[in-house]
């Protein structure tokens, strides 16, 4: 017992020990705390957020007779309007149209007061049907403005009237003669390639029958293509007018075909050629004149294979059909300042170039444009061309003043096929029912 209450002691005595060792209760402070201007706090703010909306581009609508071949569009397309399109954030729509359709969509357009095209691009040709009919701007001020190009007075009588500037020209074309060196050892004696003679030309297209036992003169035999051109060229080499079919002129032109048809001289497929580019690709056929960007397509594919010359001459010299095309804006257009910048656009001087290279070789008919020519095979082809539409006798195509120009070409398509091809002499009585197969179409 006394022993249980000693450990009893012992123990409160520790606890007291312990007790006067602890620290002091801790003292309750009331602090006041201050945010000081520098602290983020979270304050709602309204804010403006400008949510982005598509807008559709500005579309130009362009329609053109030019530029139909497929590699031509391409190049367009891809190497002249999309920079454009680029630059402008705008849509071009560019369409190829025959001539025929082009003026007919336009009267569409212009009569119902509904006009959805904006640039056309028309032959000579068809320019006098279009400012009989008042459908595109007057241009001539805008031009005016325009210090750094000046456009080839040469066609100024299809693309003027009055004193105005309607249509602005591009795409210039001539005739040249293309032949493939494996007709060089056919060629007449004492003979200049670049002041070749249409009787030459006769000849060397008969020494080309008999020594390969087949001819290899290329012309586009299909009906309503280019063969009125071909003969037309050789017709102003002798003094006739275009188109004339029965003058003592024309009839001496008749003469130098007739030779190369009694020769044979033309390819045997020739009924069937609508261009003699792929002949002359395939080096079916070796010889031809024919348009200047179509012989540059075929010269520049490989300048080693042919050779390249102004078309022969005749006594009055280089007869050629030279055309053009040209750019207008359509009366009433829906983007008239849109089409002004294009039209700025793609007659300066280098992309008139440009697009003269890039589509076989046409003739730039912006004067500045001859100092931006290089040395390629492409620029032979060029300068060339404008050497013989400098030069040469040349005549536009006057198909506004027929009912239909396609007729007024299968005229002349007849007389290749029943006369020269068939061998024949060329009368004059035939001749005579050709021209009043023309005349019959004038309007």
């Amino acid at each position: 017992m006394k022993k249980y209450t000693s450990m009893l002691m012992l123990t409160a005595i520790l606890v007291g020990l312990l007790a006067a060792c602890a620290p002091p209760a801790p003292e309750i402070v009331e602090v006041t705390r201050v945010v000081t201007e520098q602290e983020e706090v979270e304050v709602p703010v309204e804010v403006t957020v400008e949510v982005p909306v598509d807008v559709p581009a500005k579309t130009l609508v362009f329609s053109s007779r030019l530029f139909s071949p497929p590699r031509e569009q391409e190049f367009f397309i891809n190497e002249v309007i999309k920079p454009f399109e680029e630059e402008h954030g705008v849509t071009v729509n560019f369409q190829i149209l025959d001539d025929d359709t082009l003026l007919e969509r336009a009267e569409i357009q212009q009569t119902t007061g509904h006009v959805t095209t904006d640039i056309v691009c028309a032959h000579n040709g068809k320019m006098p049907d279009w400012l009989d009919a008042g459908y595109v701007e007057d241009l001539t001020d805008l031009v005016a403005g325009w210090t750094d190009r000046n456009f080839s007075p040469t066609f100024n009588s299809d693309t003027n009237r009055d004193g105005k500037q309607y249509f602005l020209p591009v795409g210039a074309d001539v005739y040249l003669l293309l032949a493939n060196n494996n007709a060089l050892p056919y060629f007449p004696d004492g003979a200049d390639i670049d002041n070749l003679t249409w009787e030459q030309y006769a000849e060397w297209a008969a020494n080309i029958a008999a020594g390969e036992g087949e001819g290899k003169v290329c012309i586009t035999g299909i009906p309503m293509k280019s063969w009125i051109y071909m003969f037309g060229g050789t017709a102003l080499s002798y003094g006739a007018g275009f188109p004339d079919a029965n003058s003592p002129e024309a009839a001496a032109a008749w003469e130098v075909w007739e030779t190369i048809g009694k020769a044979n001289g033309f390819v045997p497929t020739v009924l069937n050629v609508d261009s003699c580019v792929d002949p002359m690709m395939r080096e079916e056929a070796w010889l031809t004149v024919f348009h200047n960007a179509r012989a540059g397509q075929v010269y520049s594919s490989n300048e080693t294979q042919f050779t390249l010359a102004p078309a022969p001459s005749g006594p009055t010299g280089v007869g050629t059909i030279a055309g053009v095309s040209g750019y207008a804006i359509m009366k009433d257009a829906p983007n008239y300042d849109l089409a002004v910048d294009f039209l700025e656009y793609v007659t300066r001087p280098d992309i008139q170039v440009k697009i003269a290279k890039g589509t076989g070789g046409f003739i730039p008919p912006v004067q500045e444009a001859l100092d931006y020519m290089g040395d390629e095979a492409i620029d032979e082809v060029m300068a060339k061309a404008i050497l013989v539409l400098e030069n040469g006798v040349a005549s536009g195509v006057p198909g506004y003043m027929y009912q239909d120009w396609g007729a007024v070409k299968a005229c002349f398509d007849d007389v290749f096929e029943d006369t020269i091809l068939a061998g024949k002499d060329v009368d004059q009585a035939r001749l005579d029912a050709a021209q009043q197969c023309v005349d019959d179409l004038l309007k």
